[in-house]
């Protein structure tokens, strides 16, 4: 592929921190931090085009990160089916059926490594920045659901203390989903900070 499978393998296995210089992570994650879910409403009658077009696209997105991961796989010896979805405005592309714990790494570290140079072959074929998200044997999907528990517990805390509580250190996709628990639970909060030790920081009511 004309991507280079083979490079990313060595960047996230060996070269961690050559990601800093060869992706723009700050810009390239700086579109997933603290995200409203916003309803993008079409008056006109071109409406239904545009959805389709941007359909198009995040389809073509995906397909071009299943193939870039497939080609990782290959060159790591590693089993595992793709799948690619559509959620929202942002393509999923999952690898499933095998355990791939060196894909994920410490708390999901790899697995951001991982996501940032697929988005990076994405934005070499298209031109334009993706907001693509890979999961990797179900992490995320597991990881959102603990973390909705954490936010609801923080905010339930801090609701009980009202003192405001500043959480660990969270990646952007970490921080959007305590960030919509503490909001589904009435409370306030705010990332702060610089990456990669931005973290949320939950406020009571007033």
């Amino acid at each position: 592929m004309g991507d280079g499978p083979g490079e990313g393998v060595g960047t996230v296995v060996g070269q961690e921190q050559e990601l800093s210089s060869v992706v723009e992570s700050d810009e390239l994650v700086e579109a997933d931090d603290d995200l409203d879910d916003v309803d993008d409403v079409v008056d006109d009658e071109d409406g239904d085009t545009d959805e389709e077009d941007d359909l198009n696209s995040l389809e073509e997105e995906g397909e071009i990160a299943a193939d870039y991961i497939e080609g990782l796989l290959d060159i790591a010896d590693l089993d595992g089916d793709i799948d690619m979805d559509v959620e929202g405005d942002r393509a999923v592309v999952s690898v499933v059926g095998a355990t791939l714990d060196e894909l994920v790494g410490d708390d999901g570290e790899v697995l951001e490594a991982l996501q940032e140079l697929t988005r990076l072959a994405v934005h070499r074929k298209t031109g334009t920045r993706a907001r693509l998200m890979l999961d990797v044997g179900g992490f995320r999907a597991r990881r959102r659901t603990e973390l909705a528990e954490l936010g609801r517990s923080v905010a339930a805390e801090v609701s009980r203390t009202g003192e405001p509580k500043k959480l660990r250190a969270m990646s952007p996709f970490e921080r959007k989903i305590i960030h919509d628990a503490v909001a589904l639970a009435g409370l306030r909060s705010e990332s702060e900070g610089e990456e990669p030790n931005r973290r949320v920081v939950v406020f009571p009511v007033g």
